[in-house]
């Protein structure tokens, strides 16, 4: 059996790019490496209650029949209505610094106004930088030119704390680089979070995972689970087959893969050493999901998302120590507009974490490692918000360990390299990447970029 292409990786841009094929009557294969749908964007199952993992929300909403934003085109190249997706907008979000807070909403004109009260001698060179972020090519795939964030925005903004605080959603939302962001990248996050907005879908990443494999399945496409790949067979820069882990060999014409540039490069026989010529991602986090026992606003907690820093200043960098318990990213689901409410509260707190200190831990000391910390980090939210430790009914917590088991993302970097491949090209000339390392970021972001590599190498 020989296919048209095979896509590695069973996550919102695998998925999204098995569709786009199969509409074209391509023979098309996905191969996950787990049983569950997702990839970074995943979900699991304890004790009868299923959580997502990754992204806390989707970025990108837009309101039913705008056609040019990300969702819409997304809804129009995979040919889903704005309904299918059962999208509940936030209520409000916050950053919350120790001396200032901006509110956002999924109006950008409420933001505007908050740096306006908040930082009234800033307000003229936020509007500025607005005008030069919404003017500018975020998309642009063969734009080459590397062009660092934190420059552009001192030449607009004189405030160093303003200038965290819009650096704090976006970095902790998809940035693989430490202490700057590339600006496309500050782009694609300043629209997606800021001027589009929040949103979730009813039933979780679940319903949207099964939605779409199930789109894929019904076009024909085959899905192959609990199956990754051992090796892609290149000879002379081009690429004959894919060998999975049960030894099976799948003849192709392309291979498209999610799995990172790195770590897709380091399947292919022979090795290549370009692999090792791209930066690998260090960023990753912990994460602590905590059910309690009323409605998180009943307890103090009526944001949909905070983004905070219990410093004065923001830093995002891999820790010294297992985690960082000085900033966070702070999600109440219940705190969407759903039709009707959740069966229960759900908190959850996410920090940045190092891999390699917690890859370094022994079983015994991991387990203990991970009550510790997440101890720790709800002392320090404490001292920020309400304490809801007696309202706890269940709690978990993952790391990055958890992440790379799970995944396969060398160092449980969330975000990938700090290098993207743009254009998703590599060395082998029918091997292409999507998803984390080409650089399109946040739910909706890597939905899209499975459809633009399809678009741009597969369907010519």
């Amino acid at each position: 059996m020989r296919y048209d292409t095979i896509v590695i990786g069973a996550g919102l841009s695998g998925l999204a790019a098995g569709i786009r094929l199969a509409m074209f009557d391509k023979k098309v294969c996905i191969v996950e490496k787990h049983v569950e749908l997702g990839g970074l964007n995943s979900f699991y199952v304890r004790k009868n209650r299923t959580f997502d993992v990754g992204l806390h929300a989707m970025t990108n909403f837009s309101p039913k029949g705008v056609r040019s934003s990300p969702l819409g085109k997304l809804l129009k190249q995979l040919r889903f209505s704005h309904d299918d997706f059962r999208l509940c907008q936030q209520e409000m979000s916050e950053i919350r610094f120790p001396e200032k807070s901006l509110r956002f909403t999924n109006d950008f004109e409420f933001m505007r106004q908050e740096v306006a009260e908040q930082f009234p001698d800033q307000i003229d060179g936020f509007n500025k930088l607005v005008e030069k972020i919404l003017a500018f090519d975020e998309l642009n795939l063969n734009d080459g030119e590397r062009l660092f964030s934190r420059p552009v925005l001192e030449s607009f903004i004189s405030d160093p704390v303003l200038i965290d605080m819009l650096f704090c959603p976006l970095m902790y939302y998809g940035n693989a680089r430490e202490g700057d962001m590339d600006f496309y990248q500050f782009v694609i996050m300043f629209k997606s979070i800021f001027v589009e907005g929040f949103s979730k879908p009813e039933g979780g990443m679940h319903f949207i995972l099964n939605l779409l494999a199930e789109r894929f399945k019904k076009l024909g496409g085959e899905l192959k689970m609990g199956n990754g790949v051992q090796s892609i067979n290149a000879s002379k820069g081009t690429v004959a087959s894919v060998t999975l882990e049960n030894e099976e060999e799948l003849a192709t014409a392309t291979v498209l893969s999610s799995m990172g540039y790195v770590e897709t490069l380091n399947r292919c026989q022979p090795e290549l050493a370009e692999a090792g010529s791209l930066k690998t991602g260090q960023v990753s986090f912990m994460e602590s999901l905590f059910v309690v026992d009323k409605e998180p606003r009943d307890l103090g907690y009526d944001r949909s998302i905070v983004f905070f820093s219990t410093q004065p200043r923001f830093t995002y960098k891999v820790p010294e120590d297992l985690i960082d318990i000085s900033s966070g990213v702070l999600c109440c689901s219940n705190n969407f507009k759903y039709p009707k409410p959740l069966e229960e509260g759900l908190i959850r707190l996410t920090n940045l974490a190092s891999f390699g200190k917690w890859d370094s831990l022994v079983r015994k000391d991991y387990i203990a490692a991970k009550k510790q910390w997440r101890g720790r980090a709800l002392q320090a939210l404490f001292t920020f918000f309400p304490d809801f430790s007696d309202n706890v009914v269940f709690l978990d917590s993952f790391t990055p360990k958890t992440i790379k088991k799970y995944t396969g993302h060398i160092n449980g970097a969330v975000y990938g390299s700090p290098e993207k491949i743009k254009n998703g090209k590599t060395p082998v000339k029918n091997l292409y990447i999507c998803g984390t390392d080409q650089g399109f970021l946040g739910i909706v972001g890597a939905t899209l970029s499975g459809i633009s590599m399809v678009n741009l190498h597969l369907l010519r």
